[in-house]
């Protein structure tokens, strides 16, 4: 009996040896040739690298009882990043594959993308299988590779190379004020009436024209304007303005004259002073104003006017009371031109203890000035004036500069909390937010960021970043950067990115490997071997551009091979 059981066991066993063995010798290892990748080579689209994967399983392979589990791999030098799985399924298995027809086998797609670093440059991608047949796992299948490497051109965005966001200065140097006073008249008279001579007004107005004419950093010229009410008719009250023009004019000039003030009087005058009358009456109280405003729209003609006005009996007198006298005047107007600090004595003062006597906006002017030290400048905005966001900012950007970026993040930081709405910090806390890899932060501040200098810039480069190298191009518009360049090349605007790359204005490695590239896609071997020479001096390995595919084809050229070694 014993031996009688261990028979049974033996053949059991025997036949499940022989059903794995007649399952693995069915379903062979696949060939190459039947998977294709799209796109092959592999590109880097903004962040990652995304791969379509067409197939077929052959008829009268895949078994009824079979699954499949496929899942594409990006190999690379010291370590290997998986994809999305996907399972598929023999007829007589209840799951939730998809089903392959044993005896017409069937096509396959697979998607999927990996998040690309730059040691995938240099890569190959697989598929590895898992198979199981009848609950037995079939071996032997070695990983399949169906294409090479990454073009990884995308990765040369650099959010490093924005400049960040200059929060501005409102320096002039030239600030023009006009300061009034004004002399009135009694109704239907010229004369000037020594209670409005002796005013306040008047004295604080002749002070300030003395004050001026004597003030190197000042220029001064004087306007005089008569006027009339526009009650009376008009050649009397030209009459009337002609004589206060006169009268006024005559007073000014005797006193500018004993006070030795040399400036030119400008006068002239106004018959019929409508338009203050308007602003007066709409500046006013009046019952009825709205009344009096339309007879002013209806009526261009000035003695109509003034008798519509006159037959609204219960308003005139108000008129006549609170706003024509006020229109009997002679206006006095003195024009000042302040003349601020020349850029030599800004510097100056910027680099001295004078510093402190400079004003808020001739320090952020002077700080962009060359010759002073924006650190020292914009840390003195701060201290002086901490209330304001701009030297916060701009102190952030010193440090950016500066490579900095924890600094710079502090100060950014500092300049948000004070003002939150303001672009530059926003725009600039969003370079930052790229730097660092997270793109998503960054698109939500630049939504904060309309009116920064160089949003277009950060920009052009999230754009690339997301993948989305139109809208990037847009963005860029003609903006001459290594990064602009690079979104026309990934548009395949060969020329325009040449002509770009051609007027960036502090050329360095990166402008120099793009020309590289340029030459490459339009295969101008010369154009290849010159730049990446050129590339390679200032700092490129010669192993990152031998890894790159971009210039694969390129590689046995005698030049470049030996440039390379």
């Amino acid at each position: 009996m014993r031996n009688q059981k261990f028979n049974l066991f033996v053949v059991f066993a025997l036949v499940l040896s022989l059903m794995a063995t007649s399952c693995g010798k069915k379903m062979d290892p696949l060939d190459s040739s039947m998977f294709t990748a799209n796109p092959s080579p592999l590109e880097l689209v903004g962040t990652k690298v995304p791969v379509t994967i067409n197939g077929r399983f052959p008829a009268k392979w895949f078994r009824k009882k079979a699954t499949v589990v496929i899942t594409p791999v990006l190999k690379y030098n010291g370590g290997e990043v998986l994809g999305t799985s996907f399972k598929y399924q023999g007829e007589k298995i209840n799951g939730n594959g998809i089903t392959i027809n044993e005896e017409t086998g069937g096509a396959i797609t697979l998607t999927s993308e990996f998040t690309y670093i730059p040691a995938m440059k240099k890569s190959e991608l697989y598929l590895r299988f898992a198979i199981e047949s009848n609950g037995v796992t079939i071996s032997g299948f070695p990983d399949l590779k169906i294409a090479d490497g990454v073009v990884s051109t995308a990765a040369w965005a650099n959010p490093k190379t924005v400049n960040p966001a200059l929060a501005p200065d409102a320096f002039q140097r030239i600030i023009k004020e006009a300061h009034d006073a004004e002399i009135l008249f009694l109704i239907q008279r010229a004369e000037l009436r020594s209670s409005e001579l002796n005013s306040s007004n008047l004295a604080a107005w002749k002070d300030l024209v003395k004050e001026a004419e004597s003030n190197d950093r000042k220029n001064l010229n004087v306007e005089i304007t008569a006027y009339a009410s526009p009650d009376g008719g008009y050649k009397l009250n030209e009459g009337l303005a002609v004589n206060r023009e006169k009268n006024t004019s005559s007073y000014l000039n005797k006193e500018f004259k004993k006070d030795n003030i040399n400036t030119k009087v400008n006068a002239k005058y106004t018959a019929q002073d409508w338009d203050g009358f308007q602003k007066l009456v709409q500046a006013s109280s009046l019952q009825d104003k709205d009344l009096v405003l339309r007879v002013l729209s209806m009526y261009s003609d000035a003695e109509r006017r003034e008798q519509e006005i006159k037959n609204i009996s219960a308003v005139y007198s108000e008129l006549a009371e609170t706003i024509l006298p006020k229109l009997r005047r002679s206006r006095l107007i003195a024009n000042v031109e302040i003349i601020g600090k020349t850029d030599q004595e800004l510097v100056a003062a910027a680099s001295s203890n004078a510093i402190n006597d400079l004003n808020l906006e001739e320090m952020l002017y002077a700080a962009t000035l060359d010759g002073t030290s924006k650190e020292t400048v914009y840390t003195k905005v701060t201290q002086k004036f901490p209330n304001d966001y701009r030297g916060w900012n701009n102190l952030g950007d010193v440090y950016y500069a500066k490579g900095d970026y924890s600094k710079a993040t502090q100060m950014y930081n500092k300049a948000s909390q004070i003002s939150s709405r303001s672009a530059e910090p926003n725009m600039n806390l969003a370079l930052i937010s790229m730097i660092e890899g997270n793109d998503s932060k960054a698109e939500q501040l630049l939504g904060s960021a309309a009116g920064a200098n160089t949003l277009n810039e950060a920009l052009g480069v999230l754009y690339i970043r997301k993948g989305d190298y139109a809208k990037a191009v847009q963005a860029f518009g003609e903006t001459k950067t290594n990064n602009a360049a690079l979104a026309q090349i990934l548009t395949k605007n060969y020329n325009k990115a040449q002509q770009t790359l051609n007027a960036v204005k502090d050329k360095d490695a990166t402008t120099s490997y793009l020309m590289a590239v340029v030459a490459a896609r339009t295969n101008n071997v010369s154009g290849v071997a010159s730049n990446l020479k050129t590339a390679i001096q200032q700092g490129v390995p010669a192993n990152e551009i031998a890894n790159d595919l971009d210039f694969a084809r390129f590689l046995s050229n005698p030049d470049i091979a030996n440039m390379l070694k």
